[in-house]
């Protein structure tokens, strides 16, 4: 049985246990689309909604530089915006899902980075999200 990849419940919030360290104030998993998928305990089900948005919204910016850093066919790896009080990352977790996390300054940057990058490959694996314009393309084709 499979887990719809927007989940109401926040059952899946289970997958980003890992991201609970010192410095990192939350973690919400998402839809490349924004939408929230799960999220840690640091944040309410309002704002990791909120957060997924605007992830997702700054994911798609920092695709749009991408060419800017070697051509039209470059990939964003990792998006990292550094603020006053903390920062955020966002990394791609698996096709069609993203991780975003929210840090203090007093975090280990390494050891979250390398956090997420092991717990996208195994979201990538749990979930295999397929992109949603695929899936709207399959709808359009049995119709």
């Amino acid at each position: 049985m499979s887990t719809s990849l927007t989940d109401s419940t926040n059952r899946l919030a289970w997958l980003l246990d890992d991201l609970e360290l010192d410095g990192v104030r939350f973690a919400v998993l998402l839809s490349d689309d924004g939408l929230r998928v799960a999220h840690s305990p640091g944040i309410s089900k309002d704002e990791a909604e909120r957060f997924a948005a605007a992830a997702s919204g700054l994911r798609s910016l920092g695709k749009a530089l991408g060419e800017f850093c070697g051509g039209f066919a470059n990939t964003v790896r990792q998006n990292m915006t550094e603020y006053d009080e903390g920062m955020i990352l966002i990394t791609a977790a698996g096709a069609g899902t993203l991780l975003g996390v929210a840090t203090t300054t007093d975090v280990d940057l390494g050891l979250v980075a390398h956090r997420m990058n092991d717990l996208a490959e195994r979201v990538g694996r749990e979930l295999g999200a397929a992109p949603r314009r695929d899936e709207f393309r399959r709808a359009e084709t049995s119709l």
